[in-house]
């Protein structure tokens, strides 16, 4: 289940988890910034880096001791999703399940719209 935000996007239990562990080992004030970019192999794709600073026109995203940051270039073309984290066969990541991905990559981290 995940909690919504003034965006509608948001963040799964699975990724809070993973990102309130990954914020421990950091600095106060750590967040994981969610961005997209054009490139990848389908047009556009998620950026995710850990960032010490906020910009005042950011989305701030918490959730169960993680914060998730979106720039507000970014934030149209991720409304509606959903940040998660996998952890199968393959490996781990944090993948965007995003519903005005038109095409996406294999490896979750490029998509089209």
């Amino acid at each position: 289940m995940t909690d919504a935000s003034p965006s509608n996007v948001t963040v799964s239990d699975a990724a809070a988890t993973r990102i309130a562990r990954i914020l421990t080992a950091e600095p106060d004030g750590t967040a994981l910034r969610v961005s997209v970019s054009g490139g990848g192999c389908s047009g556009f794709q998620y950026g995710f880096d850990l960032d010490a600073s906020r910009e005042t026109d950011d989305l701030v995203i918490e959730r169960n001791g993680a914060t998730v940051l979106i720039d507000p270039v970014s934030l149209p073309f991720m409304a509606g999703s959903v940040i998660d984290f996998v952890d199968d066969l393959i490996g781990q990541s944090f993948q965007v399940r995003n519903p005005n991905a038109t095409a996406s990559c294999g490896c979750g981290t490029s998509f089209s719209i």
